[in-house]
């Protein structure tokens, strides 16, 4: 007889704080709680419990489950959940979701698409990608996923519930999560969230002894007092308030006789004492004993399997044909013992974990080893090929058999398999099974496969300290050979780190082992990370001597040719890309040449990831070098396609740098919105730093110096100041901002402090005003000639459309004052064809170099301020447009007024009287200049600005400067 209580007792607090959860979530107000307790304790009723509610409120609920058969398998939870709502409704179909199907294909076999090479996407960037589809999900009534047993789970899963509960705060989603308190990274996860307020957890205490008798009455469908009190005493003391335990004790009681109903009440036929079970084992050994014996047999295999197993191996263990096999299985079912499992049609599932392990404990050892030996034996010799899954599971019986070295080669090599795959932490936690069971012979490759796994993980201290406790191998052995690969892998994932020192010894040590003549591929792969470690700031602490740059290249070319001819396309690859990034000294025609190379490769070999690499550099190159971003549209459409989310949000930085420099300000910004938070989000420091950088170029470039200044604090706040994004940040972004305050004086600074830094640091970014705007700038100051000039256009920089136009204006400079208006006249027409992609610089630079020509007399200043002025009023960018009228009236030509611009004054001002006059003055009271500040940057008189600001107090009726000046901060906070 099967006792089970129909209700939940004694748990009526969680089921409130399940119920205020739900609410919140139907409120757009994300939760997530975890259920914390020991096996039997009632942790998987609660999530019933949710579950049902949550269909009453008609969310979306997903739910799965990690296998407890000590079987690691990445993200098995996440992707039962999914299954267990797709497999019944159907994939969502909504378009926005379409970006990130192939980064949830490895969790939804439906988005998968055969014939194209999958892409090994990051733990953060599949965690996004189903924070984004929970979204979708719970966006009508809210969206409920429940995991349970996570103690069990992969450490990418583990990974990607972080990420989850950390990011669910303001989204319509409902997180449960269940766990023992088993040391691991799951109760980590759960005690970190617990201190960062991110989850609310709930450690489930035993029942007390009236929820005891509650319980037992429940189950027994009586009132609590009927319950006889010797049974209830040896319950209580016999489950200690563990429900399931009750449970399983009260239907031995049950099923032998000894508790039984007569006369309309319950009795205890005997004092439960010494023949009563002394623990859950021999109630199990009882219940098997009044089983069939081949039913029994049946359930002592599948005990062995784990707490789930497949129909398909059991067969294949037991023997039985499928006839004979469903009719047993059937008979477990009916006698409560196992279940289908719910979430996979081949597999079934005990009813508890706890059922497994007495059932196998109730057998002598001798006899479950023989029965571990016979399965592992059964399941090798079946003559199907062993995914990973199925070595686990051979490796797991082969230790429960005694055979610890054979249990290591299959862990191993499971683990190899997950590190090929990208899943670093499963790869870690097998290896480092194998690694203690493995025999000396195998241990220290082992421990090699660990190293790398740590590393490739992030790990890195770690795989080096493995490295060093790693035995000496012999001197040009097969070996040697292997050890030297390993170490050329670290020095990787040390390059990577930009961890420059530790790159260097792992070099070193590869280079020791290899000998003075390595087999080719192995020597290509060596020159290869060397030539990337050269790239690396801090190498000359290493006591290494610089290497000569032409030296470099051609080290690298050659190891390119032998990689291909070597069958290596990935270090083909990677040999490619670097020789791209020498190779832009040479100029961008040869650095775009080796990226065509690294493209045909990856393309020929089906490397995706290296294709979309290639293609997003050739895209960034195409927009420095002719300001179009069409081809940079075409690399994120790839990166998009393939579900490369990092590459995606890199390509986004470099699409709203473009977008800024072009003033596309809308673009621009919907780009800065979309992408800026979910990168760091992600983690993904690179991109987001050059995105907040290409917010604050825009404020710059927009004339809007307090907002630039905000979003530059953005900008250091991630880190910026210590990123090569430096240079970028003191011209592109502040030395034209100050130019655009009439300010070139502190735009100059701006230029040499970005010169400096570049003189003393490697840098890749050519904006930096260093091969444009500073040489432009030093030409009208009279302290540049054409030398200097000649040199900037020389240089790979100098062909980058926006550097070209300012070179172009100095050219024209230079040729004006040596008397050549004709020769200057010529660069003009030069610089509006290259300018005409970037309408704020060229304003600019017609303003810049309209008193140059009115001075020498060449060109036309006249029309170039007008056109420029025009364009700064409307722009707003008020110091240019007062300039270039100041400039006009000094040339002696008629400037006329603008008396529109009230449709740019806040209404509340408009309505007080301010005049458009008045408002130029007031926006910028922010900065609190003085009266002479204000003159010089709107080229009036210091009287005008005196009459302006008496006009303003009393318009605003504030009291002083020092509160008109709070004032218009306020104004210039507040969404326009």
């Amino acid at each position: 007889m099967r006792a089970t209580s129909p209700v939940i007792v004694g748990r009526d607090e969680e089921i409130g704080l399940l119920s205020s959860a739900l609410d919140a979530v139907q409120r757009r107000s994300g939760r997530a709680l975890f259920l914390l307790g020991e096996a039997g304790i009632g942790k998987s009723r609660l999530v019933g419990e949710c579950a049902y509610r949550a269909y009453g409120l008609g969310m979306p609920v997903l739910r799965g489950r990690a296998t407890s058969t000590g079987l690691v398998v990445p993200f098995r939870p996440l992707a039962e959940a999914l299954a267990s709502r797709f497999r019944a409704a159907g994939t969502p179909t909504d378009p926005e979701l379409t970006p990130y199907h192939p980064a949830l294909a490895r969790l939804v076999p439906e988005w998968r698409r055969a014939g194209s090479p999958g892409y090994p996407e990051t733990v953060v960037e599949l965690a996004e990608a189903l924070l984004r589809l929970l979204s979708v999900l719970g966006r009508e009534a809210g969206c409920t996923i429940l995991l349970e047993d996570l103690h069990d789970c992969d450490t990418e899963t583990v990974a990607v519930v972080e990420y989850v509960i950390d990011n669910l705060a303001d989204l319509p989603i409902l997180f449960l999560g269940t766990l023992r308190p088993e040391p691991g990274a799951a109760l980590d996860l759960v005690r970190s969230a617990e201190r960062r307020h991110v989850a609310t957890v709930r450690e489930l205490a035993p029942l007390h002894d009236d929820q005891v008798r509650a319980l037992t009455g429940a189950c027994l469908e009586a009132g609590p007092q009927e319950i006889p009190e010797a049974v209830h005493r040896r319950l209580a003391e016999r489950a200690a308030g563990n429900p399931y335990l009750l449970e399983v004790l009260l239907a031995d009681l049950l099923d032998t006789g000894r508790l039984r109903r007569t006369d309309g009440a319950w009795e205890a036929v005997e004092q439960p004492g010494g023949s009563i079970p002394s623990d859950i084992v021999r109630s199990w050994a009882r219940r098997l004993e009044r089983l069939d014996e081949p039913v029994r047999d049946l359930l002592l295999a599948s005990a062995t399997l784990g707490s789930q197993f497949s129909v398909t191996v059991l067969q294949t263990v037991t023997g039985f044909e499928d006839r004979v096999l469903f009719t047993h299985l059937r008979s477990a079912v009916e006698a409560g013992v196992i279940a289908p499992d719910g979430a996979a049609p081949d597999r079934y599932t005990f009813r508890h974990s706890l059922t497994a392990e007495a059932l196998i404990s109730s057998l002598v050892p001798a006899e479950r080893a023989s029965l571990a030996r016979r399965a592992a034996a059964a399941i090798e010799h079946s003559g199907e090929p062993l995914d990973e899954d199925g070595r686990q599971l051979v490796a797991s019986l082969r230790l429960a058999a005694g055979d610890r070295a054979g249990a290591a080669r299959q862990f191993a090599e499971a683990g190899r398999r997950m590190l090929a795959s990208g899943a670093h932490g499963s790869a870690v936690v097998l290896l480092e099974r194998a690694h203690p069971l493995a025999a000396e012979a195998d241990r220290a490759a082992v421990a090699e496969s660990l190293a790398v796994a740590r590393a490739e993980g992030g790990d890195l201290d770690g795989a080096l300290a493995l490295a060093d406790a790693l035995p000496p191998v012999p001197a040009r052995s097969e070996a040697a050979t292997r050890r030297g690969q390993f170490h050329i892998d670290l020095a990787w994932a040390a390059v990577m780190a930009e961890r420059t020192a530790d790159a260097a010894l792992q070099i070193e040590a590869a280079r020791v082992l290899l000998g003075p003549a390595p087999p080719p591929g192995r020597r290509a792969a060596l020159v290869v990370v060397d030539g990337y470690l050269a790239l690396l700031p801090g190498l000359p602490g290493t006591g290494r001597p610089p290497r000569d740059p032409v030296e470099t290249e051609q080290a690298v070319q050659k190891a390119a040719e032998t990689a291909e001819a070597e069958g290596l396309p990935v270090v083909a690859c990677q040999a490619w890309q670097l020789l791209a990034l020498l190779r832009r000294e040479e100029g961008f025609d040869a650095a775009d040449a080796a990226l065509e190379r690294m493209l045909s490769i990856s393309t020929e070999h089906a490397l995706p990831v290296w294709r979309v690499e290639a293609l997003v550099r050739l895209g960034a190159n195409a927009f420095m070098r002719t300001g179009d971003a069409s081809r940079l549209l075409s690399a994120r459409a790839a990166a998009t396609d393939l579900g490369a989310l990092l590459l995606t949000r890199t390509v986004d930085g470099l699409l709203a740098m473009n977008a800024v420099l072009c003033a596309r300000w809308e673009e621009a910004q919907g780009i800065i919105d979309r992408s800026a938070e979910a990168s760091a989000r992600v983690g993904d420091l690179s991109a987001h730093r050059y995105l907040l950088l290409a917010g604050a170029t825009m404020a710059a470039h927009r004339g809007r110096r307090r907002d630039m200044d905000r979003a530059l604090v953005a900008f250091r706040r991630a880190g910026g100041e210590q990123s090569l994004l430096v240079p970028l940040r003191s011209g592109l972004c502040r030395a034209f901002g100050a130019l655009l305050e009439e300010d070139p004086e502190r735009a100059a600074a701006g230029l040499d402090e970005a010169l400096a830094w570049e003189l003393d640091h490697p840098s890749y970014y050519y904006l930096s005003g260093r091969y444009g705007l500073r040489p432009l700038l030093r030409v009208l100051a009279g302290q540049a000639d054409r030398t200097e000039l000649e040199e900037a256009r020389a240089a790979p920089g100098g062909c980058l459309a926006w550097n070209r136009q300012f070179l172009d204006l100095a050219d024209a400079v230079l040729l004006g004052r040596k008397g050549d208006p004709a020769g200057a006249a010529r660069l003009m027409a030069s610089f509006t064809q290259h300018s005409a992609p970037f309408p704020v610089a060229r304003h600019l630079g017609l303003r810049l170099v309209a008193d140059a020509a009115r001075a020498d007399g060449w060109g036309e200043p006249v029309a170039w301020l007008r056109t420029a002025e025009e364009f700064f009023y409307g722009a707003g960018v008020q110091p240019v447009s007062a300039a270039c009228r100041a400039a006009l009236r000094q040339a002696g030509a008629s400037v006329g007024q603008h008396r529109g611009g009230w449709d740019r004054i806040p209404s509340p001002l408009r309505t007080s009287g301010v005049t458009p006059r008045e408002y130029e003055v007031f926006v910028l009271l922010p900065e609190r200049p003085g009266n002479q500040q204000i003159a010089r940057r709107l080229s009036i008189s210091p009287r005008t600005v005196e009459k302006h600001m008496a006009s303003l107090l009393n318009k605003t009726g504030r009291a002083d400067r020092a509160a008109l000046c709070e004032f218009a901060a306020e104004c210039a906070a507040e969404p326009a």
